[in-house]
Protein backbone atom coordinates (compact mmCIF):
# COMPACT_ATOMS: atom_id res chain seq x y z
CA UNK A 1 0.00 0.00 0.00
CA UNK A 2 1.28 3.29 -0.93
CA UNK A 3 3.18 5.06 2.02
CA UNK A 4 0.55 8.41 2.70
CA UNK A 5 2.19 11.02 4.25
CA UNK A 6 -0.53 14.01 3.87
CA UNK A 7 -4.26 12.88 4.44
CA UNK A 8 -7.14 15.44 3.97
CA UNK A 9 -10.71 14.42 4.84
CA UNK A 10 -13.93 16.05 3.69
CA UNK A 11 -17.17 15.79 4.04
CA UNK A 12 -20.09 16.46 7.30
CA UNK A 13 -20.90 15.88 11.03
CA UNK A 14 -19.51 12.49 10.01
CA UNK A 15 -15.99 12.97 9.00
CA UNK A 16 -16.47 16.24 11.72
CA UNK A 17 -16.49 13.69 14.17
CA UNK A 18 -20.08 14.73 15.91
CA UNK A 19 -20.52 12.79 19.31
CA UNK A 20 -17.10 11.20 19.78
CA UNK A 21 -15.22 12.02 22.41
CA UNK A 22 -13.69 15.62 22.82
CA UNK A 23 -10.10 15.76 22.38
CA UNK A 24 -6.93 17.98 23.81
CA UNK A 25 -8.11 20.44 20.68
CA UNK A 26 -11.64 20.55 22.30
CA UNK A 27 -12.89 19.21 19.21
CA UNK A 28 -14.87 16.32 18.85
CA UNK A 29 -12.07 13.88 17.54
CA UNK A 30 -14.31 11.26 14.93
CA UNK A 31 -13.22 8.51 12.64
CA UNK A 32 -11.11 10.56 10.29
CA UNK A 33 -8.59 11.52 13.78
CA UNK A 34 -8.46 7.99 14.34
CA UNK A 35 -7.28 6.89 10.56
CA UNK A 36 -4.96 9.75 10.99
CA UNK A 37 -3.65 8.34 13.82
CA UNK A 38 -3.02 5.11 12.58
CA UNK A 39 -1.81 6.56 9.09
CA UNK A 40 0.98 8.24 11.58
CA UNK A 41 2.03 5.19 13.53
CA UNK A 42 2.47 3.12 10.15
CA UNK A 43 4.85 6.04 9.09
CA UNK A 44 6.58 5.88 12.46
CA UNK A 45 6.91 1.77 12.46
CA UNK A 46 8.52 2.68 8.98
CA UNK A 47 11.03 5.21 10.04
CA UNK A 48 9.04 8.22 9.48
CA UNK A 49 7.53 10.96 12.20
CA UNK A 50 4.25 10.85 11.24
CA UNK A 51 2.50 12.32 9.23
CA UNK A 52 0.21 15.66 8.02
CA UNK A 53 -3.61 15.62 8.44
CA UNK A 54 -5.95 18.31 7.52
CA UNK A 55 -10.30 17.64 8.12
CA UNK A 56 -12.31 20.00 6.27
CA UNK A 57 -15.73 18.61 7.25
CA UNK A 58 -18.57 20.78 8.69
CA UNK A 59 -21.86 19.36 9.61
CA UNK A 60 -24.84 19.78 7.69
CA UNK A 61 -22.93 20.18 4.70
CA UNK A 62 -24.85 18.82 1.35
CA UNK A 63 -23.02 17.10 -1.53
CA UNK A 64 -22.71 20.20 -3.65
CA UNK A 65 -21.80 22.06 -0.87
CA UNK A 66 -18.60 20.44 -0.12
CA UNK A 67 -17.55 19.78 -3.63
CA UNK A 68 -17.71 23.09 -4.20
CA UNK A 69 -16.31 24.66 -0.81
CA UNK A 70 -14.06 21.43 0.69
CA UNK A 71 -12.37 19.63 -2.66
CA UNK A 72 -11.16 22.70 -3.93
CA UNK A 73 -9.33 23.56 -0.66
CA UNK A 74 -8.32 20.04 -0.24
CA UNK A 75 -6.46 20.63 -3.82
CA UNK A 76 -4.78 23.20 -2.34
CA UNK A 77 -3.24 21.86 0.20
CA UNK A 78 -1.38 19.14 -1.84
CA UNK A 79 -2.31 15.74 -0.44
CA UNK A 80 -1.87 12.37 -1.18
CA UNK A 81 -4.74 10.83 0.17
CA UNK A 82 -8.19 12.14 0.58
CA UNK A 83 -11.51 11.18 1.60
CA UNK A 84 -14.94 12.23 0.59
CA UNK A 85 -18.03 10.47 2.97
CA UNK A 86 -21.22 12.75 1.47
CA UNK A 87 -24.94 12.28 0.80
CA UNK A 88 -26.57 10.95 3.67
CA UNK A 89 -27.87 14.72 4.29
CA UNK A 90 -28.98 15.02 0.80
CA UNK A 91 -31.08 11.80 0.92
CA UNK A 92 -32.65 13.59 4.28
CA UNK A 93 -33.84 16.67 2.16
CA UNK A 94 -37.74 16.63 1.04
CA UNK A 95 -36.68 16.03 -2.62
CA UNK A 96 -33.57 14.09 -3.20
CA UNK A 97 -32.09 14.13 -7.34
CA UNK A 98 -29.90 11.24 -7.46
CA UNK A 99 -28.75 12.56 -11.29
CA UNK A 100 -27.45 15.65 -9.34
CA UNK A 101 -26.15 14.56 -6.80
CA UNK A 102 -24.69 11.40 -8.53
CA UNK A 103 -22.93 14.22 -11.06
CA UNK A 104 -21.76 16.54 -7.90
CA UNK A 105 -19.64 13.52 -6.32
CA UNK A 106 -17.92 12.19 -9.59
CA UNK A 107 -17.02 16.10 -10.62
CA UNK A 108 -15.57 15.96 -7.02
CA UNK A 109 -13.74 12.44 -7.15
CA UNK A 110 -12.77 13.60 -10.89
CA UNK A 111 -11.30 16.84 -9.52
CA UNK A 112 -9.06 14.75 -6.48
CA UNK A 113 -7.79 11.75 -9.01
CA UNK A 114 -6.99 14.32 -11.87
CA UNK A 115 -4.78 16.11 -8.97
CA UNK A 116 -3.23 12.58 -8.83
CA UNK A 117 -4.85 12.06 -4.89
CA UNK A 118 -5.99 9.05 -3.71
CA UNK A 119 -9.36 8.78 -2.73
CA UNK A 120 -12.08 6.79 -0.25
CA UNK A 121 -15.52 7.04 -0.44
CA UNK A 122 -18.23 5.33 1.00
CA UNK A 123 -21.05 3.58 0.44
CA UNK A 124 -23.54 3.82 3.56
CA UNK A 125 -25.72 1.59 5.53
CA UNK A 126 -29.83 0.34 5.47
CA UNK A 127 -31.29 2.93 7.69
CA UNK A 128 -34.08 0.48 8.04
CA UNK A 129 -32.32 -1.98 10.05
CA UNK A 130 -32.51 0.11 12.76
CA UNK A 131 -35.23 2.54 12.69
CA UNK A 132 -38.48 2.36 10.34
CA UNK A 133 -38.74 6.41 10.55
CA UNK A 134 -35.42 6.31 8.92
CA UNK A 135 -36.55 3.54 6.56
CA UNK A 136 -38.10 5.67 4.59
CA UNK A 137 -35.14 7.16 2.91
CA UNK A 138 -33.63 3.13 2.56
CA UNK A 139 -34.27 3.53 -1.75
CA UNK A 140 -32.61 6.62 -1.95
CA UNK A 141 -29.83 5.43 -0.25
CA UNK A 142 -29.51 2.47 -1.92
CA UNK A 143 -29.42 3.83 -5.52
CA UNK A 144 -26.92 6.74 -4.12
CA UNK A 145 -24.99 3.47 -3.31
CA UNK A 146 -24.90 2.35 -6.65
CA UNK A 147 -23.56 5.53 -7.85
CA UNK A 148 -20.85 5.77 -5.35
CA UNK A 149 -19.96 2.35 -6.05
CA UNK A 150 -19.90 3.04 -10.03
CA UNK A 151 -17.59 6.13 -9.71
CA UNK A 152 -15.29 4.52 -7.70
CA UNK A 153 -15.09 2.52 -10.03
CA UNK A 154 -14.36 4.26 -12.66
CA UNK A 155 -11.94 6.50 -10.96
CA UNK A 156 -10.16 3.66 -8.88
CA UNK A 157 -10.96 4.63 -5.12
CA UNK A 158 -11.23 2.93 -2.32
CA UNK A 159 -14.61 2.19 -1.01
CA UNK A 160 -15.96 1.43 2.58
CA UNK A 161 -19.45 -0.37 2.38
CA UNK A 162 -21.95 -0.85 5.32
CA UNK A 163 -25.02 -1.66 3.86
CA UNK A 164 -24.98 -5.23 4.87
CA UNK A 165 -23.16 -5.16 7.81
CA UNK A 166 -24.62 -6.30 10.89
CA UNK A 167 -22.31 -4.72 13.27
CA UNK A 168 -23.79 -1.54 12.46
CA UNK A 169 -27.18 -2.53 13.76
CA UNK A 170 -25.59 -2.27 17.61
CA UNK A 171 -27.02 0.91 19.52
CA UNK A 172 -24.25 1.35 21.48
CA UNK A 173 -22.75 2.53 18.41
CA UNK A 174 -25.24 5.34 18.02
CA UNK A 175 -25.72 8.50 20.31
CA UNK A 176 -28.30 9.95 21.69
CA UNK A 177 -29.72 11.33 18.68
CA UNK A 178 -29.39 8.05 16.34
CA UNK A 179 -28.29 9.85 13.75
CA UNK A 180 -24.54 10.41 15.03
CA UNK A 181 -22.13 8.05 15.52
CA UNK A 182 -20.87 7.74 19.38
CA UNK A 183 -17.50 7.12 20.61
CA UNK A 184 -17.63 3.34 19.73
CA UNK A 185 -18.78 3.96 16.12
CA UNK A 186 -15.85 6.70 15.17
CA UNK A 187 -13.79 3.85 16.39
CA UNK A 188 -15.60 0.92 14.16
CA UNK A 189 -15.85 3.62 11.38
CA UNK A 190 -11.96 3.83 11.49
CA UNK A 191 -11.55 0.37 11.42
CA UNK A 192 -13.88 0.26 8.41
CA UNK A 193 -12.01 2.87 6.54
CA UNK A 194 -8.74 1.05 7.52
CA UNK A 195 -9.81 -2.07 6.16
CA UNK A 196 -10.59 -0.04 2.83
CA UNK A 197 -7.72 0.96 2.26
CA UNK A 198 -5.53 -2.44 2.62
CA UNK A 199 -3.86 -1.38 6.10
CA UNK A 200 -6.90 -3.35 8.09
CA UNK A 201 -8.81 -6.57 8.52
CA UNK A 202 -12.00 -7.26 8.64
CA UNK A 203 -12.85 -8.02 12.70
CA UNK A 204 -14.97 -4.74 12.64
CA UNK A 205 -17.88 -6.79 10.54
CA UNK A 206 -18.53 -9.13 13.43
CA UNK A 207 -21.82 -7.99 15.25
CA UNK A 208 -22.00 -7.84 19.54
CA UNK A 209 -24.08 -9.92 21.38
CA UNK A 210 -27.67 -8.76 21.26
CA UNK A 211 -28.28 -6.58 24.23
CA UNK A 212 -31.73 -7.18 26.14
CA UNK A 213 -34.83 -5.32 24.85
CA UNK A 214 -35.74 -2.89 27.70
CA UNK A 215 -39.36 -2.19 29.18
CA UNK A 216 -42.18 -0.60 27.08
CA UNK A 217 -42.20 2.44 29.30
CA UNK A 218 -38.24 2.78 29.48
CA UNK A 219 -38.85 2.85 25.18
CA UNK A 220 -41.35 5.37 25.58
CA UNK A 221 -39.52 7.34 27.42
CA UNK A 222 -36.61 7.32 25.18
CA UNK A 223 -38.78 7.93 22.41
CA UNK A 224 -40.01 10.86 23.53
CA UNK A 225 -36.67 12.64 24.48
CA UNK A 226 -35.34 11.76 21.18
CA UNK A 227 -38.44 13.62 19.38
CA UNK A 228 -38.23 16.43 21.94
CA UNK A 229 -34.92 16.65 21.74
CA UNK A 230 -33.30 16.03 18.34
CA UNK A 231 -36.07 15.02 15.93
CA UNK A 232 -37.97 18.47 16.64
CA UNK A 233 -35.02 20.90 16.65
CA UNK A 234 -33.92 19.20 12.75
CA UNK A 235 -37.67 19.90 11.37
CA UNK A 236 -37.46 23.68 12.78
CA UNK A 237 -34.22 23.99 11.45
CA UNK A 238 -35.69 22.13 7.81
CA UNK A 239 -38.53 24.49 8.34
CA UNK A 240 -36.25 27.88 8.58
CA UNK A 241 -34.04 26.65 5.96
CA UNK A 242 -30.95 26.68 8.61
CA UNK A 243 -28.26 24.01 8.41
CA UNK A 244 -26.43 22.88 12.54
CA UNK A 245 -23.35 23.93 10.50
CA UNK A 246 -23.76 27.55 9.74
CA UNK A 247 -21.43 29.36 11.39
CA UNK A 248 -19.01 26.23 11.91
CA UNK A 249 -15.92 26.30 10.08
CA UNK A 250 -13.57 22.90 9.89
CA UNK A 251 -11.91 22.09 13.04
CA UNK A 252 -8.42 21.64 11.02
CA UNK A 253 -8.49 23.49 8.15
CA UNK A 254 -4.48 23.22 7.28
CA UNK A 255 -1.95 20.81 7.98
CA UNK A 256 -1.70 19.81 11.75
CA UNK A 257 1.19 17.24 12.52
CA UNK A 258 0.54 13.77 13.93
CA UNK A 259 2.81 11.37 15.49
CA UNK A 260 1.30 8.65 16.51
CA UNK A 261 0.19 7.06 19.90
CA UNK A 262 -1.91 9.43 21.85
CA UNK A 263 -3.52 12.62 20.04
CA UNK A 264 -0.39 14.65 19.70
CA UNK A 265 -1.06 17.35 16.82
CA UNK A 266 0.03 20.60 16.73
CA UNK A 267 -0.70 24.01 13.99
CA UNK A 268 2.15 24.32 11.59
CA UNK A 269 3.56 27.51 12.81
CA UNK A 270 2.00 27.57 16.34
CA UNK A 271 3.94 28.34 19.35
Amino acid sequence: MPAWQRYVALGDSFTEGLSDDVGPDGRHRGWADRVALSLADRSRVAGGDGIEYANLAVRGRLIRQVVREQVPAAIALDPDLASLAVGVNDSLRRRFDLDAAATDLENGVRDLRAAGIDVLVFAFGDPSRRSRVMGVVRERIRAYNSAVEAIAGLYGCYVVRYWDVAAMDDDGLWSADRLHLSAAGHELAAASALEALGIGDDGWRTPVAPQPAQPLHRRAAGHAAWVSGHLAPWIVRRARGSSSGDGVGPKHPSWVRVTGGPWVAAEEGAK
